[in-house]
């Protein structure tokens, strides 16, 4: 099939342009505008305010028939973080930063989008711009406003940019690639008191000690060794005064696995822990423990379709295998609902390590947008022709 070119300077202004303008999950009301605007003028049909913020383009290759419909992906929100860069198109806005990589998969899309206009396709296309990936909540309310039906969604595939990889390079595998996102949140009660009699008082500062050292050993004495998971407690609250037992600690963290026994058993083991181990000082504890996405599992059929095209665009021996993350990403929704797959495009600079995602210096390669346009687009034409 006969694709125009990548546009790799629109590809760099578009992005550099929404890395000014950062917006959090569920407020991409400017990101939202422009990718509704772009889409329109190239003739999609445009769905806006699909899971609040998100926007859904769709050409139909066949209306009134049934033919393949590949779903496109791409999410829009950033990070509050504020940036370090010195760069021409660092953020404009105050505590705010696109520090993931989401303004290239965004540019991306819309590359995507250009392309696949202007070629004869024998079936359909969604392209779904995505909200609030960070707080793991965008996937599902799209799904929930309906961006898998009318016409019925067939396979899904997206892309992250990887700062853990060279530009130039693209990882992809079958199987579980990125973990899921389990949260918990614990209040342990006890009774406050002077800290120079910490006999007339429980203390609920010591008692955190111990929950933090009980739920490590989680991982190390109650799961399978063969099993991926972590466990972290990445935040601890308590008292105001360096002379006063507090009457309340409260922990935050979150769980990570690749699925399996841990993952079935993981709000169970730390709901008994926290609570045998308040119990055991004459405290009490409340447990909260939510699950935010699931396991990424990519299709072994739809991931060898991707690794074949990404094998044209950057050669067999710079597709590389095995990279695996215990990050989180709520791309897993469409996955369990579609077969699909997910990719690593390297983004750092092939001469020097890359800043880490989240970071205040985070920024990519821009060579790796043309790869990330390039390997969807494709993806999404041999896909349908596939099924033509």
């Amino acid at each position: 099939m006969n694709l125009p070119p990548v546009d790799r300077s629109g590809l760099i202004a578009t992005r550099r342009d929404l890395h000014q303008h950062p917006e959090l999950g569920f407020e991409e009301r400017r990101t939202s505008g422009i990718v509704a605007e772009r889409l329109e003028r190239l003739g999609y049909a445009v769905r806006t305010g699909v899971g609040k913020t998100g926007v859904v383009g769709l050409r139909d290759g066949a209306p009134g028939g049934k033919t393949r419909c590949v779903l496109i992906r791409a999410d829009m929100d950033a990070l509050p973080v504020e940036e370090a860069n010195d760069v021409p198109y660092r953020s404009q806005h105050a505590g705010k930063m696109h520090a993931c990589g989401h303004d290239g998969h965004v540019a991306i899309g819309l590359e995507v989008a250009r392309r696949l206009h202007a070629a004869f396709l024998p079936g359909s296309v969604k392209l779904a711009f995505q909200p609030a990936e960070e707080t793991s909540f965008g996937a599902e309310a799209m799904i929930r406003d309906g961006v898998l039906d009318a016409p019925e969604v067939d396979a899904a595939f997206g892309i992250h940019l990887w700062n853990d990889l060279p530009a130039g390079t693209i990882a992809l595998m079958p199987g579980p690639v990125m973990a899921s996102v389990d949260e918990f949140e614990i209040a342990i009660l006890g009774c406050g008191g002077h800290a120079a009699a910490p006999h007339q008082a429980i203390d609920p500062v010591l008692i955190a000690a111990h929950v933090v050292t009980g739920l490590q050993s989680l991982v190390s004495r109650r799961r399978n060794p063969f099993e991926e998971g972590v466990v972290s407690v990445t935040q601890l609250h308590a008292g105001h005064a360096f002379n006063v037992i507090p009457g309340r600690a409260d922990l935050r963290g979150t769980v990570r696995t690749f699925g399996g026994k841990f993952y079935d058993e993981a709000p169970q083991l730390i709901d008994e822990t926290v609570r045998g181990i308040a119990r055991a000082f004459g405290a009490e504890a409340e447990v909260r423990y939510r699950r935010l996405s699931k396991p990424l599992v990519n299709d072994e059929k739809m991931t060898s379709l991707m690794i074949g095209v990404a094998q044209d665009i950057v050669g067999r021996d710079r597709v590389i295998a095995g990279v695996r993350t215990m990050g989180g990403e709520d791309m897993s929704f469409f996955l369990a609902k579609v077969p699909g797959a997910f990719a690593f495009v390297g983004s750092a600079p092939p001469d020097k390590k890359g800043s880490p995602h989240h970071s205040p210096t985070f920024d990519i390669d821009e060579a790796s947008l043309v790869i990330g346009a390039e390997l969807l687009t494709r993806t999404a034409v041999k896909y349908l022709e596939q099924g033509a």
